[in-house]
């Protein structure tokens, strides 16, 4: 389903990110995001604190249920931008799809791998049902990755469910179809009435786990002709970014306008968790896109990929060597 998001819904502009001119002329643009969480949140103060609107962009957020389903409308043409993440997009262009990543927000997989309350061990796990979204989602990733972290092999130790989004996994959990689903951090504070525990996360790891996870992401063709269109987006959410790591109160309120959560708990941790995930200056991890590019080729023999096949972040290059970042944390 389809959820459009009026970019009517607030033009105010505070004062540390600028003016907007009415009279301004705007580009439309159509962007896909996969997750009303708080992952994503500053495509959404973007939206709604005008920073879009006062780079030139009248911008349109598309709902699209996963990210693999949003980099396929990419595809299409049926949108210009998708808010993606390297796993989708390494999968995409390994069969063919002539896609490019231009910034990551977050380049980590910030997951934790939720229970039931039976599981108290590793062992409990073995041979049970992990659900995720879809494969080659991040959900798929980060399953993958918790279960290796635990010692396991998925598939194999741990069988990988698709079950659908959020709400989907929900269900089948509470019902026990499955066991476990990797979940952003924050999020299980708002599983009333669901017995769990978490048995692994990310955050537990020694070494951050490298995966271009808020991505934003488009064809090369567009690129080629639209480049100052990416160029005004890239600034428009560094400067997002600059509004969440200094504007707490503001940031929980779109977080909670747009997850439609008010629970206190879950506001609070997701809300430090995205401060401390958001990144500065916006470059693509090679190293992650390495391994999401390794796992694509494993599930298509013969192909090849290379990180700069699907990485141009030359934009973010440009913006942090004219002192555009400097001046906006200034």
């Amino acid at each position: 389903m389809v959820n459009r998001i009026s970019v009517g819904l607030s033009l105010l502009v505070l004062s540390s990110i600028g003016s907007y001119a009415p009279g301004a002329a705007q580009e439309r643009v159509k962007i896909a995001y996969s997750l009303a969480d708080a992952s994503n949140v500053v495509w959404f103060t973007a939206l709604d604190g005008g920073i879009y609107r006062k780079h030139g962009l009248d911008v349109e957020l598309i709902f699209i249920q996963s990210s693999t389903m949003s980099v396929s409308t990419l595809v299409s043409g049926d949108i210009q931008i998708a808010n993606s993440s390297g796993g989708a997009v390494a999968s995409a262009v390994v069969a063919g799809a002539n896609l490019v990543m231009t910034a990551c927000y977050i380049n980590t997989l910030p997951y934790e791998l939720v229970v039931q309350e039976s599981v108290k061990s590793v062992e409990d796990l073995r041979g049970k049902n992990v659900g995720i979204s879809r494969v080659g989602s991040a959900s798929d990733v980060a399953a993958r990755v918790l279960i290796k972290g635990l010692g396991l092999e998925p598939v194999k130790d741990v069988p990988i469910m698709q079950v659908g989004g959020p709400s989907e996994r929900a269900a089948a959990f509470r019902t026990g179809k499955i066991v476990g689903f990797p979940s952003p951090p924050g999020t299980i504070h708002l599983a009333k009435g669901m017995p769990h525990r978490i048995l692994i996360s990310t955050a537990d790891f020694q070494k951050r786990f490298d995966f271009p996870y808020i991505c934003s992401t488009t064809t090369k063709s567009y690129l080629a002709s639209n480049r100052e269109t990416m160029k005004k987006l890239t600034m428009a959410l560094i400067e997002a970014t600059h509004f969440l790591k200094t504007r707490k109160e503001e940031t929980k309120k779109y977080i909670a306008k747009y997850t439609r959560q008010n629970n206190p708990q879950y506001l609070e941790a997701s809300y430090m968790a995205n401060v401390k995930l958001h990144e500065r200056v916006p470059l693509v991890t090679r190293e992650g896109t390495e391994v999401q590019i390794k796992e694509a080729l494993s599930r298509k023999p013969g192909a090849t990929l290379r990180v700069e096949d699907m990485v141009d972040d030359s934009i973010v290059r440009e913006l942090e060597k004219s002192g555009f970042i400097d001046k906006v944390y200034r």
